[in-house]
């Protein structure tokens, strides 16, 4: 399964990124062969719809799954769509949240905000 996650840095030892349409990178993970690969996020620097655009990204690299602390009701638009499961991280260890997955002991993120809308979001 391949799970994907907005992260600060590409390395293992970052921090989940709490802005998920305006994350650096997002981290595609296999939950099977362990390989991880580390993508820009090219919608960070965005004027507008960055949420959407990171929410593409995520479906475009075909992501099972999507761990993160928050995500707008545009960008879950595009992530249910795509039938991708939005998974609500525990802390922002990058670590704390694949162990968690990986036991299912992560719960669906059931709180959707509105969006941010130009505000940047942080």
């Amino acid at each position: 399964m391949k799970i994907a996650i907005p992260v600060n840095d590409k390395t293992m030892d970052t921090d989940v990124c709490i802005s998920f349409g305006r994350t650096p990178y997002f981290l595609i993970y296999d939950t099977e062969s362990k390989e991880s690969t580390f993508l820009d996020n090219a919608a960070a620097s965005s004027q507008g719809g960055a949420g959407i655009l990171a929410a593409q990204t995520i479906v475009d690299n075909k992501a099972d799954a999507l761990l993160t602390p928050r995500c707008g009701q545009n960008a879950a638009d595009v992530i249910n769509a795509g039938n991708v499961k939005i998974y609500k991280t525990i802390n922002d260890s990058l670590k704390d949240n694949i162990d968690a997955f990986n036991k299912g002991e992560l719960k669906l993120l059931s709180e959707i905000h509105a969006g941010f809308h130009n505000h940047g979001g942080k």
